[in-house]
């Protein structure tokens, strides 16, 4: 149990480091609707008025992160709230775990989703290169689908989540390098 609960907040940290509203999104609508259930202060997260703001704010987020130059922008502001929704969804998604301290699951959402956030952030600009910035809409396109996925599955069948994250970077690394070499060719 502790193992199952630990491996939701992972993959819920994990998709929030690729976009911080689907996974909050996914916790919200399903406490909502009581397929789970938030306890202590993460109840609210289910409230009307909080969906309602998520629901805008992943909106935006769809849209600001296909427009290239703006998703620059976008992302520096997301250094921020990203890491912050990971610490909350993994300390809500987890169950709230009695046996772990509170902090300790915030610290590991926090570095969870900070990462994710930071290997995405790097990688964007090659990508933006080797494709003259047309290729940005569909990297993000393919985050946001992750990130759908992510949630879902570390809500619903978390070793399948870690499995998927994995296989998900490791294809991320393979592209990135494949894209420098071709690079690094065509400036020779």
């Amino acid at each position: 149990m502790l193992v199952t609960q630990l491996l939701t907040g992972f993959g819920l940290a994990g998709s929030a480091g690729l976009n911080a509203y689907v996974p909050l999104l996914a916790i919200s609508v399903l406490g909502r609707f009581g397929v789970i259930t938030l306890k202590g202060p993460f109840e609210v997260l289910t409230h009307p008025a909080v969906i309602g703001v998520t629901v805008v704010l992943l909106l935006v987020e769809l849209l600001v992160d296909k427009i290239p130059a703006v998703d620059h922008a976008n992302d520096v502001i997301q250094t921020f709230i990203r890491p912050a929704a990971g610490a909350l969804v993994f300390a809500a998604g987890s169950g709230a775990i009695s046996d772990v301290p509170p902090v300790a699951l915030l610290a590991a959402g926090l570095v969870t989703a900070f990462s994710v956030h930071a290997t995405k952030a790097i990688a964007r600009p090659v990508v933006h290169t080797a494709t003259l910035g047309t290729g940005g809409p569909v990297v993000s396109l393919v985050e946001d689908v992750a990130a759908v996925i992510g949630s879902l599955l570390a809500l619903f069948a978390p070793l399948l989540a870690v499995v998927f994250f994995t296989l998900l970077g490791f294809a991320a690394y393979k592209a990135v390098v494949r894209v420098r070499r071709t690079l690094l060719r065509a400036t020779s």
